[in-house]
Parts: structure tokens; sequence; C-alpha cells
């Protein structure tokens, strides 16, 4: 008996990725292109997500309880320097 483990068995597919986080594969190519989400790796035209990265990726998103998203609060910050407020 072999002990053989398919070589892609820790990745996720786009579509896999996709349904597990219920977003659409879509977003998860918008967030590839806005430079967002977990890392991708590239094999031909085909993208594949590393388990062990999309969890990591995860924890980073936690945020302690009752706070807002940072990045929202950076975001509406940079609009108002723009808007002279």
């Amino acid at each position: 008996m072999s002990n053989f483990e398919p070589i892609l068995s820790e990745f996720f597919t786009r579509e896999e990725l996709a349904k597990e986080l219920r977003r659409s594969p879509r977003t998860l190519d918008r967030w590839g292109v806005l430079g967002m989400g977990p890392p991708r790796t590239p094999v031909g035209r085909e993208i594949f997500y590393r388990r062990a990265s999309v969890q990591k990726w995860l924890v980073a998103q936690e945020l302690p309880c009752g706070r807002r998203d940072a990045r929202a609060g950076q975001k509406s910050t940079a609009n108002q320097q723009r808007a002279g407020t």
C-alpha cells in the first residue's frame, strides 16, 4: 500500500474557496486584482489557495468585539483629508 497523497491536496481551488467563504469566485478574482484576500498560487490559468495560508489570513482578519474595522476608519479619514475637513 502506498502513502501517495495528491500534490494539490493542501490547496483549495478558486471555486472551493469561494464556497467555503460564501463568496462568489468573481469576488476572489476582484480581491486578487486589488491585492486583497488570501495569498494565491497561480498554476497556468488556474489559481489555487493553500489551506494553511487561507487559515492564517482569516485569523489576521479578526477584530476585537465592539471595534470598527480599522481599514474602514482609515478610508473615511483619507476622504476627510481630501475634502479639507
